[in-house]
């Protein structure tokens, strides 16, 4: 047996510790940054947090974050990341999980209850670039104060609404202004970019309503 592989292993730190570790090295950072939890939060393996200023996070009980880590194996070894923005939000109810996503909240992001995320999604209520050549380029004079506008700050945004009990598929990307109605399903791969009704499975880019579960026709 090769030397190198025993000396990885003697000094391998057990996944249950690490498991531990973490639960508890999160929650004191959530604390730092000043996030409202509630009970039995676990977020496994190192999360991305970055909070500017007045901004605020809020998270009900049960929550569960994997990242990374290989924990969800369509994930790999991803890390998930929370940002918000300056005076933005995100919401999250209780009983809700997530798998190595990104959540971008220029403005709000309102997750549910009972909302399962699969892996490697992006949630971002944000163009995250302006539109406009010229913004983009730092050649656009600011109307209001003079000098440049800020092409991340001038991009637009609108908030997203993911109600209740709604399972969303691994590497889906949810956009912004985008309401996604409480019990459906949203198909992996999706790229949603208008709202979805209740209770109906829906996918495909752009994403479309497929089939309702209620007995509905699309």
């Amino acid at each position: 047996m090769n030397k190198f592989f025993l000396i990885r292993k003697c000094f391998r730190i057990p996944p249950r510790l690490l498991k531990y570790f973490f639960i508890r090295w999160n929650r004191l950072v959530f604390r730092l940054n000043g996030v409202a939890f509630g009970r039995n939060m676990r977020i496994f393996n190192r999360l991305y947090l970055l909070m500017l200023e007045n901004s605020r996070l809020r998270i009900g009980d049960n929550f569960t974050f994997s990242s990374g880590g290989g924990i969800n194996p369509l994930c790999r070894n991803m890390r998930g990341k929370i940002y918000i923005d300056r005076n933005a939000e995100i919401l999250i109810g209780d009983n809700t999980g997530i798998s190595s996503s990104c959540l971008w909240a220029k403005e709000k992001i309102v997750i549910g209850s009972g909302v399962n995320i699969g892996g490697d999604c992006i949630i971002m209520d944000t163009d995250a670039h302006n539109l406009d050549w010229r913004v983009r380029a730092g050649i656009e004079p600011d109307r209001i104060g003079g000098g440049y506008i800020s092409d991340i700050q001038t991009a637009k945004s609108k908030q997203i609404i993911i109600h209740d009990n709604v399972l969303v598929g691994t590497r889906c990307i949810i956009l912004k202004g985008v309401t996604i109605g409480a019990r459906s399903v949203i198909a992996a791969g999706s790229v949603v970019t208008k709202s979805i009704p209740e209770d109906c499975i829906a996918g495909g880019n752009p994403c479309k309503v497929i089939s309702y579960t209620n007995g509905k026709h699309a």
